[in-house]
């Protein structure tokens, strides 16, 4: 599937997107939220595999107000002493509430190019919680979201995804990694209980030897074995809520 740069003007400014085109008369889209390194070939590739199921896949630079920025090398970036600060610049400064507030404009971006039927969400690391919070915002349009070794969906903060679990409509998969200290058994265990006294359609499944990361070809901790497993979850999930 070709990429399509494309430009999205949002309350605050314009974010620069890629665009992944399902194949005619597919009007199923999906929204992929990028992990902490930002928009590269490695999130490319799995929008184009994503697309190839039979979406139109939209993955829109989350950092667009700082840019421009990096790029970062996934396998570094956290120990490089001059990129360090950087990313953190970039994450300290994209808030949950900056990104809900975004979704209106990915969403109609995505039906602009022709995804005017269900929508779907998918995010990695950063992005899984971005994921779960577009689905109680808007959950007219999102029909399914799933978070990949996704942090902090049942923390402290105000902007948790958990607390807005009455808000979701959307089938909802948590794929977590063995041992994340960014998602520990306890932030588990309440996220569950919050989407299930919710009455959300959801599945919360642990990768048992998985890293934070496994999913992400680029990532220092990519299993080729888990993500496979990952891709096999995620369109039986796609298929089911958003018919694709």
């Amino acid at each position: 599937m070709a990429k399509q740069d494309i430009e999205i003007t949002t309350a605050d400014g314009t974010a620069r997107a890629g665009l992944f085109r399902a194949p005619n008369g597919v009007t199923a889209g999906i929204i992929l939220y990028m992990d902490a390194f930002g928009p590269r070939p490695a999130l490319d590739g799995m929008a184009e595999r994503l697309a190839a199921l039979g979406y139109t896949v939209l993955v829109p630079d989350l950092f667009y107000r700082k840019a421009p920025y990096g790029p970062f090398d996934a396998k570094t970036a956290f120990s490089d002493e001059k990129t360090r600060p950087k990313l953190m610049g970039l994450l300290s400064g994209t808030t949950q509430a900056t990104t809900i507030r975004d979704g209106e404009a990915f969403l109609d971006a995505l039906a602009k190019h022709g995804a005017t039927g269900p929508v779907g969400a998918v995010g990695y690391c950063m992005g899984g919680a971005r994921a779960l919070n577009a689905a109680a915002a808007y959950p007219d349009r999102i029909k399914a979201a799933a978070s990949f070794h996704g942090g902090n969906l049942a923390g402290d903060n105000a902007d948790s995804p958990h607390r807005r679990a009455a808000e979701i409509r959307a089938s909802v998969y948590v794929g977590t990694a063995g041992v994340d200290r960014s998602f520990p058994p306890e932030q588990s265990a309440r996220l569950a209980e919050a989407l299930r006294a919710a009455e959300v359609d959801h599945v919360i499944e642990n990768y048992v030897g998985m890293g934070h990361g496994w999913c992400v070809p680029d990532h220092s901790v990519y299993d080729e074995k888990g993500a496979e497993r990952h891709w096999k979850r995620l369109e039986t999930f796609f298929g089911e809520a958003l018919g694709g």
